[in-house]
């Protein structure tokens, strides 16, 4: 049995990344809590390879209480203290002080809105569905992420800028970027 022809960005015989890929990446995303979880994993990603966060994707999951926007808001100085000294995530005071001024801008737009419906709506609410042949074709920021990015700023998320708002829209799906030859192009049209 030969291994489906896949984008050509997941190690080849790296089993979780690959997984990641065949079963996650580019899969349309509606939850307001998975989309934040994604949000702040891309933000701690900035300036590193995805696989490194998918790694320690757990850990982070662990050490961020289960990702819960309410408990994050919360942090002190103490937790985020802590934080700086697990081994098992990303120890950046920076990513770590955002990822709570995130999660607090989290918890206003949901006073409003969903958090889902207002990210989607810069997407047309569905996928896009490019056909992209070759990496060099997949673009690294849309003036669609601009102006997510821009608005998010606005709400005062950080660690969102055009790019990783882009590199975000991909992986949940917001924007089919499978290439054309990749299995999951056809599976997620």
């Amino acid at each position: 049995m030969t291994d489906p022809i896949r984008c050509p960005w997941p190690t080849p015989g790296d089993a979780l990344y690959e997984s990641y890929h065949d079963t996650e990446w580019g899969v349309p995303e509606y939850d307001d809590r998975a989309l934040f979880e994604k949000l702040i994993l891309d933000g701690f990603q900035a300036g590193l390879s995805w696989r490194t966060i998918l790694y320690k994707r757990e850990n982070f999951r662990e050490a961020f209480d289960g990702f819960s926007p309410e408990k994050i808001a919360r942090w002190d100085e103490r937790k985020i203290d802590a934080l700086l000294q697990n081994k098992g995530i990303i120890r950046s005071r920076l990513k770590i002080e955002g990822a709570r001024k995130n999660a607090r801008s989290w918890l206003e737009v949901m006073e409003k809105e969903s958090f889902s419906e207002w990210l989607w709506s810069y997407w047309g609410g569905a996928p896009l569905q490019p056909n992209f042949e070759r990496m060099e074709d997949v673009p690294a920021k849309t003036p669609i992420s601009e102006k997510m990015a821009k608005d998010l700023k606005k709400r005062g998320f950080t660690f969102c800028g055009p790019v990783i708002v882009y590199a975000f829209a991909q992986a949940v799906g917001m924007t089919n970027d499978h290439l054309t030859s990749c299995f999951r192009h056809a599976e997620l049209s």
